[in-house]
Formats: structure tokens, C-alpha cells, sequence
């Protein structure tokens, strides 16, 4: 029994896994939205969020109202966190992108950083896809786009 086991493991094991979130997570933070089966946009949440979470505090706009003081303890912290991060994200543009724009972007909110739309079934297996995207505002339009053209491309 898989009580209290968090995860799921997708018919993959831990090595494939983990190879498939990194390079997933990287598509993600570099094209705002990626689409995948549901299975997977559901565990990728679970990636994203947390990089989300550890660029918040080091936003462009956060570091410039600082102190002098404080400027040089924050870049050791901002160092840290780009290196916990490149554990994960293994491309310049998708670490500049997080660490400036949706850091910026999600400087104000606590969470649920992402939005999984459903978008029909895929042709062949009858999978079931999903979108999943940024959640903010500008992104709310781009998705709903690319949910009907998934949709369309089913039929």
C-alpha cells in the first residue's frame, strides 16, 4: 500500500523522473506554459512553485529599495538561491526570466504561482492533456488560446 507515499511515479523510475521534471521545468520557466497530460502538469506544479517562491524575495525592484548595508548581505542570499535553483533549471535564459521577470511578477503573491487548464484527450492513447501555464494575468489570454487550438487540433 502506497499510504502516506507522496508523488507520482508515472512508469518511470527515479532517474528518468527526476531527468523529465528538470527538462520540463526548464521548458516551462522559458516559454510561460507548457502542454503535457494532466498526470504531469499536476506533479510539475510541484517543481515550479517552490523555484517561484525562492526567487520572490530577490525581485529587481525589492534589491534596489534596499540599504547599502543590507545590498551586500542579500547578493551572498541572492547567490544561494541561483544556486539551489540551477539544480533544477539547467538554461541562462530560463534563470534570468525567474529571477527577473516572474520574481517581479509574483513579488505580491503567496502562491499558486501556476494554472493547469484542462484541454481534451491527445489522438492515439486518449491521454488526457492539460496546460499548464503562469498565473498571471497576461498569461490568462495566451492560455486560452492555446487551450482552443489544442482543442481544435483533437477534432
Amino acid at each position: 500500500m502506497r499510504h502516506l507515499k507522496s508523488g507520482r511515479k508515472l512508469g518511470r523510475n527515479s532517474a528518468h523522473r527526476k531527468a523529465m521534471f528538470r527538462n520540463m521545468a526548464t521548458s516551462f520557466l522559458e516559454h510561460g506554459q507548457i502542454t503535457t497530460t494532466l498526470a504531469k502538469a499536476k506533479e510539475l506544479r510541484s517543481y515550479v512553485e517552490p523555484l517561484i517562491t525562492l526567487a520572490r524575495p530577490f525581485a529587481p525592484s525589492t534589491l534596489e529599495s534596499l540599504p547599502d548595508e543590507e545590498k551586500a548581505h542579500t547578493a551572498v542570499l541572492k547567490l544561494n538561491a541561483i544556486r539551489r535553483a540551477r539544480r533544477t533549471v539547467n538554461n541562462k535564459d530560463a534563470m534570468r526570466l525567474l529571477f527577473n521577470d516572474y520574481a517581479e511578477a509574483f513579488k505580491d503573491r503567496n502562491g499558486g504561482y501556476t494554472r493547469v487548464v484542462k484541454a481534451g484527450f491527445r489522438n492515439g492513447d486518449n491521454a488526457p492533456m492539460a496546460v499548464i501555464a503562469l498565473a498571471f494575468e497576461s498569461a490568462e489570454k495566451h492560455v486560452a488560446e492555446s487551450t482552443e487550438e489544442v482543442a481544435e487540433e483533437a477534432e
